[in-house]
């Protein structure tokens, strides 16, 4: 579900738990407002928290590469010191 749906979802929730007053014997109409506006803030959390998670790259400061020739360089350095 994308963040358009859920703002879709919220608004014909909202319409029918706040303007819609037309009774019906077998469902509740603002019941059904509360559960789609419900929905519609889920849906948003949850589209928000996959996009999050899926733009997160797990990586070092420094190029594991880079590190190892540091490296190298700072001990060939100590080398000729001693």
């Amino acid at each position: 579900m994308s963040i358009g749906v859920g703002i879709f979802l919220m608004v014909v929730g909202g319409i029918f738990a706040f303007a819609v007053r037309d009774t019906w014997d077998v469902v509740n109409l603002q019941v059904v407002g509360y559960i789609l506006l419900l929905a519609g803030l889920a849906g948003i959390l949850l589209s928000f928290y996959i996009t999050n998670r899926r733009r997160r790259v797990e990586t070092d400061a420094i190029d594991p590469a880079i590190e190892e020739e540091y490296r190298v360089v700072e001990e060939h350095h100590r080398d000729i010191k001693e």
